[in-house]
């Protein structure tokens, strides 16, 4: 048979927990439902309360207000040692302070230097006159941890290529005095901002903001946010990375001939398109240069042909996704037989060389004969070399000679 003090007890919890389900209750605390916490930090616990309506008149904000905080059960009467922090002591198990203002209905309290034994359940009371009462329907759940729980990167719309974006790196800061400091590893230039915010729940988080400018070559590039909270004199760090998705349009667009050596009429020759894209490649589609004007032949990342006379020529491809196109380089499909021999060319050039060297030769040959025919009477080639071998005065008399002679 039980006895009298344990049947005591488990009525009142039996009915506290009737009342607390019927929203019986005589006190209304808001607080959130778990804090996770880093050993040897502090942490904040936002926290509020309100007066059920019933009991607003054994409330007076007037009076001086303790707050109360109860570890596991929130039977204060029943069980003293449950009790971990009395605003109106001086001494408590848990190191903490009030920092919120009671009087306006503000319990946020901080404990100080946690360690993994504060891992547990927490009820809030208040202790006033005439008015006292706990909150059986809630608590927080703090659970301690060696290591920080990981930041959480948020991605905003489509990452693409030229395209400014921003990406969203948020930290838990259970003890707001000292948050953590959180870095970006990208791996292109950008820029951060970063703010301490407050969460739907009265928690707080470190909140950074990149800005970056992608490019094609991000793509599954990994990037990197970095937490690190201060813990008494040393650090704790914790990080997320995440590869980056960046949308493109088809980039390196190709074109091959398989076999890439000129071929017969009635050969088989495979053209293959290739390219790199974000979505990727819905459509490939082939071009053939007729003229000076491209006509589409097929479409497809292969096209096969058995070839004719007239599919010898330039090809090209174009690569397509939802963002836009890609084109390639000309390839060129030769036919045996149709290509323009290599000699003949040579042939050209020594034909042209030989002609520019002859006509060269004619105009000195004719320049050379008009010279000669303009040389004075009596003077001839035999006249100028004698004259060259000749004493010094010879010739100069014999002209004499010769003219007195006319006379």
């Amino acid at each position: 048979m039980a006895c009298p003090e344990n049947m005591f007890f488990l009525i009142v919890l039996f009915m506290s927990g009737v009342l607390a389900c019927f929203g019986q209750r005589d006190l209304i605390v808001t607080m959130p439902d778990r804090l996770d916490v880093l050993t040897g930090c502090c942490v904040q616990i936002p926290c509020a309360f309100d007066i059920p309506h019933q009991n607003k008149y054994k409330f007076n904000s007037t009076i001086q207000t303790s707050g109360v905080w109860m570890k596991e059960i929130p039977y204060f009467d029943l069980h003293p040692d449950s009790v971990i922090f009395n605003s109106s002591k001086m001494v408590n198990r848990y190191q903490g302070k009030i920092t919120g203002n009671m009087s306006q209905k503000n319990c946020t309290t901080v404990f100080f230097n946690v360690t993994t034994s504060y891992t547990n359940r927490f009820f809030f009371r208040i202790e006033s006159q005439p008015f006292h009462a706990t909150d059986l329907g809630k608590s927080v759940d703090i659970v301690v941890r060696d290591l920080p729980s990981s930041p959480i990167i948020n991605v905003s719309g489509e990452v693409r290529e030229g395209t400014p974006v921003s990406l969203n790196c948020s930290a838990i800061a259970p003890c707001p005095e000292h948050p953590p400091e959180l870095t970006w590893t990208l791996p292109t230039q950008f820029t951060t901002e970063n703010q301490l915010q407050e969460n739907p729940d009265q928690t707080k988080s470190v909140l950074s903001t990149v800005t970056f400018t992608p490019s094609y070559l991000n793509h599954k590039m990994n990037i990197t946010c970095t937490a690190v909270y201060p813990v008494g004199t040393s650090n704790k760090t914790t990080q997320h990375t995440m590869m980056l998705n960046v949308s493109f349009s088809p980039k390196d667009t190709s074109a091959s001939i398989s076999p890439a050596d000129p071929v017969l009429v009635g050969s088989c020759v495979n053209l293959t398109c290739s390219s790199t894209a974000n979505p990727p490649v819905t459509t490939f589609t082939w071009f053939q240069i007729c003229g000076d004007k491209p006509m589409q032949v097929a479409s497809g990342q292969s096209y096969s042909l058995n070839v004719t006379v007239g599919d010898g020529g330039l090809y090209y491809c174009e690569a397509r996704n939802s963002h836009d196109c890609g084109k390639s380089k000309e390839v060129q499909l030769d036919i045996k037989g149709q290509e323009e021999p290599v000699n003949a060319k040579v042939f050209e050039i020594v034909g042209k060389t030989l002609g520019l060297l002859f006509l060269f030769s004619l105009i000195v040959f004719f320049a050379w004969r008009r010279r000669t025919s303009r040389l004075p009477s009596g003077f001839d080639m035999t006249d100028r070399s004698q004259g060259q071998n000749s004493p010094p005065g010879t010739v100069c008399s014999n002209q004499a000679t010769v003219g007195r002679g006319n006379q």
